[in-house]
């Protein structure tokens, strides 16, 4: 060790610490802690979540209401557990004799900024495990479906379609046409599936198809297939676009949780840094 001078007592001289200021035991014990009380919180909110919501149209909250009440429960978790980190953290630390107090300040809040940080790593890695195990099995489901018919992929885009091409291929009492061709449906929704991956309208060549194809299966006439054609379509629309609103929904409300989450993650850090300073005054003053 090499002496040095003290800015507290000029011409006084002491010896230079040799080893790091960072007592990583308290720094390891309230991560812990601070990652506990978030998974014991956020049990405990999925729990009220689960009781607030309900699969009937008269009960329970609205999506709405649901998303933003989630959004405050996470960024409280955030809060009260790097109060509870931070402050643990302070409180369990070695006590530094003879340091400057602005020293000592610092180092406190410092230490409950990376308790903060490792708790938020520990976190971070425990959700990361949890979606990619979800995703897993998104991705398994979504390949297990894409082995079914174009039929069984529309209809699981637009809840309705089944119901609609029954519809525009339902035949008039007694005037069934006889016919021992392929299955109409697999055509209809060839097109159908064709305009929304392309995003685009029907062309009036697939209309024109189409409203031969369900006069010849039918028995209609010319006029009646293509209003049932039109209707079809028009209903198919209807469904992609309200398909598309949800989507974006969730989109703008994901793009607020997030925003929402990295502010509350930064108050969080501040958090456990004043945490860590009141618990490192309270351990100074009672040695």
């Amino acid at each position: 060790m090499e002496p040095i001078s003290d800015i507290r007592a000029p011409g006084a001289v002491v010896m230079a610490e040799s080893k790091s200021a960072a007592s990583w035991s308290a720094i390891i014990a309230g991560a812990f802690v601070a990652t506990a009380v978030s998974v014991v919180l956020f049990a405990l909110g999925s729990g009220l979540g689960f009781a607030m919501i309900s699969p009937w149209n008269d009960q329970g909250i609205a999506i709405t209401t649901f998303a933003a009440t989630t959004a405050i429960w996470l960024i409280v978790i955030q809060w009260l557990s790097s109060a509870a980190g931070g402050y643990m953290a302070g409180r369990l630390r070695t006590r530094w004799i003879g340091t400057h107090p602005h020293e000592v300040f610092f180092r406190d809040t410092a230490h409950g900024f990376v308790t903060w940080a490792v708790s938020t790593v520990l976190v971070a890695a425990v959700l990361c495990f949890s979606l990619t195990s979800v995703i897993g099995a998104g991705m398994h489901a979504a390949t297990a479906a894409t082995m079914g018919s174009a039929q069984r992929l529309a209809g699981a885009a637009l809840p309705s379609y089944a119901y609609g091409l029954d519809r525009l291929l339902r035949t008039d009492a007694g005037s069934a046409a006889a016919h021992g061709g392929p299955d109409p449906r697999t055509e209809v929704t060839d097109v159908i599936v064709q305009a929304a991956a392309s995003n685009s309208a029907v062309s009036e060549a697939d209309r024109g198809y189409l409203a031969n194809l369900v006069a010849v299966n039918t028995g209609v006439s010319a006029d009646d297939a293509q209003r049932r054609v039109n209707d079809f379509i028009a209903a198919a629309d209807q469904a992609r676009g309200q398909v598309k609103a949800s989507v974006d929904s969730g989109r703008k409300m994901a793009a607020k949780t997030a925003i929402y989450g990295a502010l509350a993650l930064a108050v969080g850090a501040f958090i456990a840094s004043l945490s860590a300073a009141m618990g490192g005054k309270l351990r100074d003053e009672h040695p």
